[in-house]
């Protein structure tokens, strides 16, 4: 994994601080090859918050927190929570290829 272990503590302590400490985050993509190089940060963040308009502000709250902590670069969230109609397939190939954080 190409996250340093303070980067994964900053991402698992700003997801509980937004979402809440129930919610689960993985990492996929290019950044759990440690052969590759560069790539975003892409998270998955699955929280058993329903509201969706709390949900959105968990989200806007969460970016801001990660640039902060993490200074700027790109990273994706996809966000999955109770209720949700529409599970595109990256939703599962980010939990079945990804790392729990």
């Amino acid at each position: 994994m190409r996250l340093s272990p303070e980067q994964q503590h900053a991402i698992h302590r700003a997801v509980g601080e937004t979402f809440g400490p129930e919610t689960t985050v993985w990492l996929f993509g290019s950044r759990t090859d440690d052969s590759a190089r560069g790539g975003d940060i892409d998270l998955l963040i699955d929280t058993p918050m329903r509201d969706v308009d709390s949900i959105v502000q968990a989200e806007i709250a969460l970016r801001a927190r990660l640039e902060a902590e993490l200074g700027e670069q790109k990273i994706d969230l996809l966000v999955d929570y109770p209720g949700r109609r529409r599970h595109p397939p990256i939703f599962q190939v980010a939990r079945e290829e990804g790392i729990r954080l």
